[in-house]
C-alpha cells in the first residue's frame, strides 16, 4: 500500500476543501493485458500500464470534471476543475449526506494473472481459438479475447473519505461464426469471468465448444413464425431483460430529468405480479458488479426495486438522492478515474421463485423457449430482444429449434403479465453501457420466466 499517494491527495484536498462546495480526487494505478483472435490470425496483444486520474469539483450545483495523467499536474488540475466549477454553478448543491470513510480494500488472490507468462496466455487463448475452428466445417470464423486488468484506485474527497480499492477482472470471451445453406449466419457466445483467479480460464474446453454448439445448432433451425406466444425467458434472458428493459429506468438521473417517468414509477406503486421480487445487489462476493464502495465512496448495498411486485427503490449517486430526498444506493460507478461516475447498476436480478422448469412449460400447448440474448433496444417503456437461440414448446415439452426469435413489448405489461417465476436463479457476467462509457462490469440474473402474450417476430 502506498501511503505517500494518499497522503499526498489528502493534502491537496485540505488545501482546497472550503473554496468549493465539494471536491474529489480519483486516482487509477493499473496494469492490463488482452489479448485477440479473429479467425485464425492473432489480432491483437497489448500490454499496458497507466496512473491517471479526474478531479470533480461542485459549486453551487455547477459540477466540472477535469483528468490529469501523473501526481506532478494534480495541483494545476485541482485548481482548474475549482475555477471551471465556480464559473457554472448558478444554483444550490444538493448532495445528500454520507459519513467520511477510510478504509483499504485488498483483492484475495487466487492465481495472480500477473505471474503468467504472456506465451502461456496466448497459446491457451490459441488453443481455444482452434478449437472452435475445428468444430465444423461451416464454421467460417471466430472471435477470441483474453483480458486481465489489476488496478488499484484512490478516492479522497472534502468530506473527510479516503478509500483505496483493489480490483482484479479476468475474463475470456468466446464468439463463433457460422455460415449454412443460402449464406444464412449465426452465432455463438460464451464468456468467462472472475475477480480473484485466472485459473477460471483453464479446462473449460466444453464450455469453450458450446459457443460453436449453439451457432451450428441455430442454422439447422427454422424460423419462428410471427405472433403471440406464451415464452418461457431461459435465467440469462430473464437478467438481461430485467436490466436493460427495467434496470435502466430505475436508475434516477434518468428519473430526475424525465417528469412522465416520474410519473410512471412512484415509489410504493403496484408495478407487477405479486410474486416479483428485483434486486440491485453489489454485495455479493466475487461478481463483475460487485464493489464495497461506490466511486462517490457511498457503501454498496443490496436494494430492492422491486418488492412483492411494488416499486420500492431506486439507484442513486449522491446528487440524485439529495435532489429527491431518498438515501444514496452506493451505484455512483465510472468505467475508470479518467471518467465522471454516473448513476450505474451493479449485479441486477430477478429474485427466484418457487416452480421448477418442467413445471412451468407443462401446460403450454405452443409455446416459445427464448434462450440467452443476441442483441436488442429499449426506449423508455418499449423494448425489443433478439434471442440467441429458442426452441418451440409443444405439448408441454421442449421441441424443435427455432431462429429469428424476437421479442418485444412495453416492459409495465410485460411485468404484469408474468406467470411463473422459476426456483433456479443464476448470474452471469456482462458488460453494460450509458453515457460513453463501456464496458461496466455487471451481471444480471435470474430464474426462468414464464410470461404470456409475449409478441414474437420471426423472419
Amino acid at each position: 500500500m502506498d501511503t505517500s499517494i494518499q497522503e499526498q491527495l489528502q493534502a491537496i484536498i485540505a488545501e482546497q476543501r472550503d473554496t468549493v462546495d465539494y471536491l474529489e480526487i480519483r486516482l487509477e494505478k493499473s496494469e492490463s493485458t488482452s489479448i485477440s483472435f479473429r479467425g485464425a490470425s492473432l489480432d491483437a496483444v497489448d500490454r499496458s500500464f497507466t496512473l491517471a486520474g479526474g478531479i470533480r469539483a461542485c459549486h453551487r450545483g455547477g459540477w466540472s470534471f477535469v483528468t490529469f495523467n501523473g501526481l506532478p499536474q494534480l495541483k494545476d488540475s485541482v485548481s482548474e476543475a475549482i475555477a471551471q466549477a465556480h464559473l457554472v454553478g448558478k444554483e444550490t448543491t444538493q448532495l445528500a449526506l454520507v459519513e467520511p470513510i477510510q478504509d483499504y480494500v485488498a483483492v484475495q488472490l487466487g492465481q495472480d494473472p500477473r505471474s503468467v507468462s504472456l506465451a502461456e496466455k496466448r497459446q491457451l487463448m490459441e488453443n481455444y481459438n482452434q478449437l472452435l475452428l475445428n468444430f465444423d466445417p461451416r464454421i467460417q470464423t471466430t472471435s477470441v479475447n483474453y483480458r486481465d486488468r489489476f488496478s488499484i484506485n484512490y478516492f479522497v474527497n472534502s468530506v473527510g473519505s479516503c478509500i483505496v480499492q483493489e480490483r482484479l477482472d479476468v475474463s475470456g470471451a468466446f464468439a463463433a461464426i457460422a455460415r449454412g445453406e443460402g449464406g444464412i449466419v449465426r452465432q455463438g457466445y460464451e464468456s468467462v469471468h472472475s475477480r480473484s483467479d485466472y485459473n477460471v480460464l483453464l479446462g473449460i474446453e466444453d464450455r469453450v465448444k458450446g459457443a460453436a454448439e449453439r451457432a451450428i445448432r441455430q442454422l439447422e433451425a427454422k424460423s419462428v413464425k410471427g405472433g403471440q406466444y406464451t415464452v418461457v425467458l431461459d435465467p440469462y434472458l430473464a437478467g438481461v431483460f430485467i436490466h436493460e428493459a427495467f434496470g435502466h429506468l430505475s436508475e434516477a438521473d434518468f428519473v430526475y430529468e424525465n417528469p412522465q417517468m416520474q410519473e410512471l414509477l412512484t415509489l410504493g406503486k403496484p408495478l407487477a405480479i405479486e410474486q416479483l421480487n428485483v434486486v440491485d445487489d453489489a454485495t455479493i462476493p466475487g461478481l463483475p458488479g460487485s464493489i464495497k464502495y461506490d466511486d462517490e465512496g457511498v457503501p454498496a448495498q443490496r436494494k430492492y426495486l422491486i418488492k412483492n411486485g411494488i416499486l420500492n427503490q431506486r439507484l442513486h449517486n449522491r446528487e440524485t438522492a439529495g435532489k429527491l430526498h431518498e438515501e444514496p444506493t452506493g451505484n455512483a460507478r465510472a468505467i475508470n478515474a479518467t471518467h465522471p461516475p454516473i448513476v450505474r447498476m451493479t449485479n441486477t436480478a430477478i429474485e427466484a421463485g418457487d416452480r421448477s422448469f418442467q413445471d412451468m412449460i407443462k401446460d403450454i400447448d405452443e409455446g416459445v423457449y427464448a434462450v440467452r440474448m443476441l442483441g436488442g433496444q429499449t426506449n423508455g417503456e418499449m423494448f425489443t430482444f433478439a434471442a440467441a437461440e429458442g426452441y418451440m414448446i409443444r405439448n408441454g415439452k421442449i421441441a424443435e429449434p427455432v431462429s429469428d426469435v424476437t421479442l418485444s413489448g412495453n416492459v409495465f405489461q410485460t411485468l404484469k403479465d408474468i406467470e411463473a417465476i422459476g426456483n433456479d436463479s443464476v448470474y452471469l457476467n456482462g458488460g453494460c453501457g450509458k453515457g460513453g462509457q463501456m464496458p461496466l462490469p455487471v451481471s444480471v440474473g435470474g430464474p426462468h420466466v414464464r410470461i404470456k402474450n409475449v409478441v414474437v417476430g420471426g423472419r
